[in-house]
């Protein structure tokens, strides 16, 4: 049972590996211990995503009116619309059973470890093992929610976002702990169905990792959403003793109860690189994750890790991307190494996030003297239309030399208007040379034009 290459985890980051290494000739085995997709299909992006939709369908018919349609009645089936997103990721994970069959990938289900000698030792769940050899391993093996100390997840109380995807009922009201894109997301999309939503959040705006001026629109939205938002505050503890929770929120203003259902943790994630093998074989770590080089080479030879393992942004995009880098340097190939200031990121509540790119604060901080341009929604013909005014892009560009250094954007269907600044910014193109490019009429894409133009002081319809 010999492999050029085998691939242990089966998310964005290891099936599309092993489909590259394929497409290569590499005579390639993915091992999985659960399902093919990983957390991103299974439990991720793609299950989140079609519970965030099932609540903007609902605030579409609570807000019919504004658009001149009476709808008499529609309440929220929450089972029914657990049931659609479970079934969604069902039927992408049997696509990827397919894309396993089409590319001649030997799929093996169960638990693996590494071994010395490019040995990977695999036990299945009735508690046989095998052995198998490659020429090369890479490990793929994703990240699981962070628990805190004092915030210790039992599934049922205190959740993490596995659970918060799949709850029997619908919880009357709920504390989400961390505000970055998970629990944003489920802020939202609880809130919209009717539960009560409070987000806690550490530091002292939401979304921390965006632009300053992203993360206050965003709060505004929010509250005027009717999500209560505390900043600047911690959760001390949860009693989990009586019917519900009670949790102690410490802030500046001191400490106060608050009482929900269910406490949902949201603090990030923790990478899985326990039991796998890595202390026996030498592979080096610092701070919890796995240390490669540019193409994801480990210090141990034909031992390579990619994904939420490594060091880079904890998204399935950037993990599919060094899956197919590392692959191509395997095989030979000369890839380029990832850029990872030009990978976007994206937060799916409503209005949407985008970015990438240095926020304003970051371009300065490096040194770069700049140009910044904004262009409201508001001013925009296709979101009066649409009824999707809130929110605008941001721009920001090198003054010296035009050089595109960042991208934020806060509206409806911005998650797709970021591909045309990720593509602008990789073929180097300047803020003039967006101007320049006519965007058609009337669309929501129109605003990166008008940005641009306003920081060159040329916008029109401002």
């Amino acid at each position: 049972m010999n492999y050029d290459l085998i691939v242990i985890g089966s998310g964005p980051g290891g099936y599309v590996a092993a489909i590259r290494a394929s497409q290569l000739g590499l005579k390639t085995a993915i091992i999985e211990r659960e399902s093919l997709g990983g957390i991103c299909l299974n439990w991720g992006c793609i299950p989140t995503k079609a519970l965030l939709k099932s609540a903007q369908v609902f605030e579409y018919l609570n807000h019919a009116s504004d658009y001149g349609i009476k709808v008499q009645g529609g309440e929220a089936d929450f089972g029914a619309v657990i049931k659609r997103s479970r079934g969604v990721a069902d039927g992408m994970s049997k696509g990827i059973q397919f894309l396993m069959k089409k590319n001649k990938i030997e799929v093996i289900m169960g638990v693996a470890t590494i071994k010395k000698g490019g040995k990977v030792e695999v036990k299945a769940a009735d508690g046989s093992v095998k052995e198998y050899t490659a020429k090369h391993t890479i490990l793929a093996t994703g990240a699981r929610s962070r628990e805190l100390p004092n915030l210790k997840q039992d599934g049922k109380k205190i959740i993490g976002y596995r659970e918060a995807m799949n709850l029997p009922e619908q919880p009357k009201s709920l504390i989400v702990v961390g505000s970055g894109a998970i629990g944003i997301e489920f802020a939202y999309f609880y809130n919209a169905l009717g539960t009560k939503v409070t987000v806690v959040e550490f530091m002292d705006r939401v979304v921390p990792v965006e632009d300053e001026e992203i993360s206050k629109q965003l709060e505004r939205s929010l509250k005027k959403a009717g999500i209560n938002i505390l900043t600047s505050s911690t959760v001390e503890s949860v009693d989990t003793s009586g019917e519900g929770c009670k949790a102690q929120v410490k802030s500046a203003k001191g400490t106060e109860t608050l009482e929900a259902e269910i406490v949902l943790s949201a603090v990030g994630i923790t990478p899985n690189i326990e039991n796998i093998g890595l202390e026996d074989v030498g592979v080096k770590t610092d701070r919890g994750r796995v240390v490669v080089d540019d193409f994801y080479k480990t210090n141990v030879d034909g031992v390579y890790a990619i994904g939420d393992i490594v060091k880079g942004q904890a998204l399935a995009h950037v993990a599919s991307a060094e899956g197919i880098i590392c692959v191509e340097k395997i095989a030979g190939h000369h890839p380029e190494p990832l850029n990872y200031n030009n990978i976007p990121g994206c937060t799916y509540c409503t209005p949407e996030i985008a970015s990438v790119g240095y926020s304003e604060k970051g371009a300065k901080e490096a040194g770069y003297e700049i140009k910044v341009g904004k262009f409201p929604f508001s001013a925009s013909g296709k979101a009066s239309a649409a009824g999707t005014k809130d929110g605008f892009v941001k721009l920001i560009f090198d003054a010296k030399y035009g050089e595109f250094l960042g991208a934020h954007m806060i509206g409806a269907g911005v998650t797709e208007m970021i591909a045309e600044v990720v593509v602008a910014r990789k073929l180097e193109t300047t803020g003039m040379e967006i101007i320049k490019s006519v965007h058609p009429h009337p669309t929501m894409s129109e605003a990166v034009m008008e940005a641009a133009a306003d920081a060159y002081g040329e916008v029109i319809h401002l």
